[in-house]
């Protein structure tokens, strides 16, 4: 049986690893991709699978032009679901799902998928090592520098990748 002193940390670790997220889509919502990238560690890498088809970025520096450019579609995310197993003092693992919303669509939905992640403890705070999206289903939204609507097929119908 675990000491009281090793269930109190278990529990503070999985309070502040179940906060990564919430704060991700805060940053998100609030568009503070400098916010973003700080819950990363520096080496910490985001990867979005789409169709098969992956991307994404490693390191800080590449992370904020991933963000900067993904954050363009005006997304809205909704988290469900977290699950969290630690291995370690300094090591956990986890998933949680998500249906996404388009600000420029008035909110329709426009995807759904799973987030499955690697965390890591840092000078005494977690962050995430990994972050790996796989969308179920993402109808990429039209954005402000985008061509006019009527040469382009509607936003509900196009797939897209992200960068």
């Amino acid at each position: 049986m675990k000491k009281a002193k090793d269930q109190l940390q278990a529990l503070l670790d999985r309070e502040a690893i179940r906060d990564l997220p919430l704060r991700y889509c805060d940053c998100v919502w609030r568009n503070d991709v400098a916010g973003l990238i700080k819950l990363f560690s520096k080496e910490g890498e985001f990867v979005i699978t789409t169709k098969g088809e992956e991307s994404g970025a490693k390191g800080h520096a590449k992370l904020l032009d991933f963000y900067r450019k993904g954050l363009e579609i005006g997304p809205r995310p909704f988290i469900h679901n977290h699950v969290i197993e630690l291995r370690d003092a300094k090591r956990a693992t986890g998933r949680c799902y998500l249906a996404l919303h388009s600000v420029q669509q008035n909110m329709d939905f426009i995807g759904a998928g799973y987030y499955a992640d690697a965390y890591v403890k840092v000078k005494g705070e977690w962050r995430f090592a990994r972050r790996h999206f796989t969308a179920v289903r993402f109808d990429q939204p039209a954005t402000t520098s985008a061509a006019p609507a009527a040469k382009t097929k509607p936003a509900r119908a196009r797939r897209a990748k992200i960068h």
